[in-house]
């Protein structure tokens, strides 16, 4: 019995994986059963799965690993689903993850309908798309009897998208039964094949809450107005000389309050995202907001009339994302270039925010790649779904796992 070992060059692990029985077989069974993994991918996009509200779809893929014959399969302390694939050695242990909520609030219809080759549903290709890869990656390993030298570890995440604030991935890798046992990670989130994500896009998402007496619009006039401090801070924040490079956005994604065209508001609301691919940026853009509301607030407080209320404000951070790299030149970065290669397409690395940011930011070689297909309008109602050559993504995945974690051969 032999096993590729990582002394060999990514490009060769790679050649030899393409001649091994079991990637043939995987190989095949991508494309002459793509039919049955698109059933597979729709029956667990149909699942609702809403922001804090993933169980229904964790305890489907719960029962789907048990059945296809993972190990050690269940539900964690935070609702991540979880199913090992083990291996020979005690070492290395790879994550393989797919994010199991969506974007979409509760009574969201999840249904896919078909057009031609494309398939319409909220979510089916972010992250549905991903958590068919998982499926058929673990079934194929478990079918053509496969046997890896480190393990993987098969785990549908909660809590990637929006305020989950990553909690899903933070817990595996900080509090869970996992942690500070993992060597690598590697996610599917989304389509494609032509990328790989490992850089690792930061972000910090508050939430601004301002509430005052409110009143009559002609009665009441000098009253402070939340609604007025809140455009203020809008407009001051639209005014930062943000730099091109290292490239920094913000976005006032949601603004709320009021209750009629001639009443002052007394409450008032909006949620901001900053980003920055560069952490000490991030730090100033953050600086500068949280001082443009203090500015806007005292402004509207200032005008008051003598003996009203002020406004009172607060500022809840309820997303940080951390950013870092897995560097360019790590095996699994490396691996996952060779891989691509193999199936035709030159990869890009590129940078963006995933469930990879909370891995490589403490140091865990992680990446984030498509899952093959073709999609468009996510995070829309109109999101689509193409599975067009999905197998070329089910392949690069399948060589990239089994890069780090070693095939043993004995066939």
């Amino acid at each position: 019995m032999s096993s590729i070992v990582t002394k060999l060059s990514p490009s060769q692990i790679i050649q030899d994986l393409l001649n091994a029985p079991e990637v043939i077989e995987s190989f095949r069974f991508f494309e002459q059963d793509a039919d049955a993994i698109t059933e597979e991918h729709i029956a667990i996009c149909e699942i609702p799965a809403s922001p804090f509200d993933e169980q229904a779809r964790a305890e489907y893929l719960r029962d789907k690993l048990a059945d296809i014959g993972l190990s050690e399969v269940t539900l964690d302390g935070i609702g991540n689903c979880i199913g090992m694939f083990r291996g020979s050695a005690a070492s290395p242990v790879m994550v393989v993850s797919a994010h199991l909520d969506t974007v979409f609030a509760k009574g969201t219809d999840f249904t896919v309908q078909r057009y031609q080759q494309r398939l319409l549903a909220p979510g089916i290709s972010d992250d549905g798309s991903g958590l068919a890869a998982l499926i058929a990656i673990a079934r194929t390993l478990v079918n053509t009897g496969a046997r890896t030298v480190g393990s993987i570890l098969f785990v549908g995440t909660v809590g990637e998208e929006g305020e989950g604030n990553l909690r899903g991935v933070r817990f595996l890798f900080t509090e869970g039964p996992w942690a500070g046992r993992i060597d690598s990670f590697l996610s599917f989130d989304g389509h494609g094949i032509d990328r790989i994500t490992n850089q690792a896009l930061g972000s910090h998402r508050y939430r601004v809450k301002l509430s005052g007496p409110g009143g009559h619009s002609w009665g009441d006039f000098g009253i402070p107005n939340p609604v007025h401090a809140l455009g203020r801070a809008i407009s001051r924040l639209a005014s930062y000389p943000f730099p091109k490079e290292p490239r920094t956005t913000f976005n006032v994604g949601k603004v709320q309050g009021g209750t009629s065209v001639n009443a002052i508001p007394s409450e008032a609301s909006m949620d901001i995202d900053l980003r920055s691919s560069d952490e000490e940026e991030l730090r100033r853009l953050d600086a500068y907001f949280r001082r443009s509301v203090h500015e806007a607030v005292d402004q509207e407080n200032g005008g008051r009339r003598p003996g009203d209320s002020e406004l009172s404000l607060s500022i809840d951070l309820v997303g940080n994302r951390p950013s870092g790299l897995t560097d360019p030149q790590s095996p699994i970065v490396e691996l996952a270039l060779e891989a691509t290669r193999a199936i035709g397409v030159e990869a890009q690395l590129e940078q963006s925010s995933t469930d990879s940011n909370l891995p490589i930011s403490i140091g865990i070689p992680a990446i984030t790649v498509g899952s093959g297909g073709a999609s468009g309008s996510s995070h829309t109602l109109e999101e689509w779904y193409e599975p067009l050559e999905r197998d070329k993504g089910l392949k690069r995945g399948l060589l990239t796992i089994l890069g780090v974690v070693g095939l043993e051969r004995s066939r």
